[in-house]
């Protein structure tokens, strides 16, 4: 509860006074919830408003609700509950599975003068114990635990004593069994929501599908929750794929723009991520390797690198990325195609999550689809979970092979739908397309006359004329689609549903034996009320030409600034801050704070309150170093 008693200094190194909300006596807010809400968004976030989606997440948890909320990576779900834990008294549990993504989130709490600790086994000697004595004191408004530390009989027992009114569970998608990051501990949940009493819970998370939604209600919920899904587009990321050609000189093509910036670039094994780590940093770029396969000391300074400095590359397998929140992440890179399209969008999502422009870039070939599907088949898990993983395959190719903007198609694999973007190398380089409304015809007539029950495989082998034993069964080897495409390879075959997939025609249902379902769409196009355009290379041979190793850019991922030689000064006082506090840069101020600052030039501490980012504590911490490096700055040309 923050400001009763003054916690250990060591958990909140930097803050003069805690922030204290507006409360009565008996513990109740004295404005109007969502007043007061707004009012400690400005004076401890310094934010001028809410993003999209947050007040209504928010002002549902005010309200007494439960909460499901599904919002795109860096559109601030943290705020979702960090802000309600300074409104009213008691103390808010945060489940987070990563010690770094705590640590980070502690701190950057502590700069804002909250009272914010982790649980976990990183802790030094005795900080634990000191955390302890926080939450009996009452001291804390935010605690931070992994789920194995807060399934400890000592831990539940410390909080069913200490009046926690929160618990906020993050990435709460790993608690699928089906999702794309189950994470067994995260299964305790339900049982600690309930040894709290039923304690009022908020669960977060980036990617979840409805079947995931479904599951995630199920077992950390007694009672349905109030449910927000806020779309999952971020139109500030631009998207690009391509085949694969040369990969190194692909990558070195797109990196060469990014010259100064921070970024990730994933790969699909230890050894190729040290490979390329060491033929980046040959070339002189700040390149780092990261994977589980490391001696821990080494990977764990290779990540604070990249989180602490700008303009580092981390070269990583998919072990890197969960809970990471650098905001200033200008760029993500696969050399190898990600496992699955929840993968894809999570591990993008990495990027410019302070909504400044950012670019991605992702090379697949044949042998990466090869090398998923071998995965898949000696994975060891049931047939049903292998089922599921081909049908998300297939849906990642789709997206790989989509012909026309790629947003369109990644968002429809979620259940929306947008315009072209704009921001994609689909959208900016164009592709060949061709009419393939008769093929399209032909496929969807098989897919209605098989009354929408079937996979890929089955409506390839009828509409190609193969009579297989499952056609026999079915009787569909009568239909009159049987041998309609008899003229087209499987593979092209194939290649056509990726398309139509691809273009909102078919929805593919991978809880549900992977069947292939019309949409409204689709049925136009088999009546022959829309015409249907596909990719040349997914009808027939591409035809040869020249060799572009990335193409067009989406678009640049220049940062809007207007002072370059003064952006630069306040990034490096930015820089020695941190280091002396031992924290991250982001954590004194973000990109978009420093560029507004070289923009607006404040000479006041009244004037630098006003931009974004600049809190009451971090304008007391900061205000004056920075107000005299712009003072000192040289006019503007």
């Amino acid at each position: 509860m923050v400001g009763q008693g003054e916690p250990a200094a060591d958990l909140n190194a930097g803050r003069k006074t805690p922030f204290r909300p507006s409360v009565k006596p008996d513990g109740r807010c004295m404005r109007k919830p969502m007043e007061e809400a707004r009012a400690r968004l400005r004076a401890v976030f310094g934010l001028r408003d809410f993003r999209p989606g947050q007040e209504a997440v928010i002002a549902a948890l005010l309200a007494g609700e439960d909460v499901l909320a599904v919002m795109p990576t860096g559109s601030g779900k943290s705020l979702c509950y960090q802000l309600p834990a300074l409104l009213g008294a008691g103390l808010t549990v945060v489940v987070s599975p990563l010690i770094a993504l705590m640590r980070d989130q502690v701190a950057q709490m502590r700069a804002l003068g909250v009272a914010a600790a982790a649980l976990n086994s990183a802790n030094p000697p005795g900080e634990n114990r000191r955390v302890v004595e926080s939450v009996r004191a009452g001291s804390l408004a935010l605690l931070y635990a992994a789920p194995e530390r807060l399934a400890m009989p000592e831990t539940m027992a410390l909080l069913r004593a200490s009046g926690v009114r929160l618990l906020a569970i993050d990435e709460a998608h790993c608690v699928s069994r089906w999702g794309h990051d189950f994470r067994p501990e995260y299964l305790s949940l339900g049982a600690l929501r309930a040894a709290l009493g039923g304690v009022r819970t908020i669960a977060l998370t980036a990617t979840a599908d409805a079947a995931t939604r479904s599951e995630i209600e199920r077992k950390l919920f007694d009672r349905p929750p109030r449910v927000f899904v806020h779309g999952f587009d971020r139109p500030n990321i631009g998207l690009a794929m391509r085949a694969k050609r040369h990969a190194e000189r692909q990558l070195l093509a797109f990196l060469e723009r990014h010259a100064g910036h921070s970024g990730i670039i994933y790969c699909a094994s230890r050894k190729g991520t040290d490979a390329l780590a060491r033929a980046l940093a040959a070339r002189d770029l700040r390149a780092v390797p990261y994977h589980a396969g490391m001696d821990k000391a080494a990977r764990d300074a290779n990540q604070d690198l990249f989180l602490r400095e700008d303009g580092v590359v981390v070269v990583a397998t998919v072990a890197f990325g969960m809970g990471i929140d650098k905001p200033d992440v200008r760029f993500v890179c696969h050399a190898n195609m990600p496992q699955t399209i929840e993968n894809y969008y999570q591990e993008i999502g990495r990027a410019g999550r302070d909504g400044l422009p950012a670019e991605t870039l992702t090379l697949y070939g044949l042998d990466d689809m090869r090398l998923r599907r071998v995965q898949i088949e000696e994975s060891g898990a049931a047939e049903e979970k292998k089922r599921i993983e081909h049908q998300r395959l297939t849906a990642l190719i789709a997206l790989c092979e989509a012909p026309r903007c790629r947003r369109e198609t990644l968002l429809a694999y979620f259940g929306e739908r947008t315009a072209p973007c704009g921001n994609c190398d689909l959208c900016v380089d164009g592709i060949e397309v061709v009419d393939g409304s008769v093929e399209a015809q032909k496929l969807l007539s098989a897919v209605a006359r098989t009354g929408e029950r079937f996979g890929t495989e089955h409506i390839v082998a009828l509409v190609r004329g193969e009579e297989t034993d499952r056609l026999r069964r079915f009787g569909h080897h009568r239909l009159p689609t049987f041998g309609v495409g008899a003229d087209r390879s499987k593979q092209e075959w194939r290649g056509i549903v990726r398309q139509l997939y691809a273009a909102g025609c078919l929805t593919l249902e991978i809880a549900d034996h992977g069947r292939w379902r019309m949409t409204d769409e689709g049925r136009a196009v088999m009546r022959g009320q829309r015409r249907f355009e596909m990719r040349r290379d997914a009808a027939t041979p591409p035809r040869p030409k020249r060799d572009r190793a990335t193409g067009s850019t989406p678009r640049a991922a220049a940062l809007p600034v207007a002072d370059e030689a003064l952006f630069a000064e306040l990034k490096a006082l930015r820089r020695r801050l941190a280091a002396e506090e031992d924290v991250p840069a982001y954590v004194v101020f973000s990109d978009r704070t420093l560029i507004e600052l070289a923009d607006a030039r404040p000479a006041t501490r009244d004037a630098m309150r006003g931009v974004h980012g600049v809190g009451a504590a971090k304008l007391e911490k900061y205000g004056d170093a920075f107000l005299a490096a712009i003072a000192a700055a040289p006019p503007r040309p």
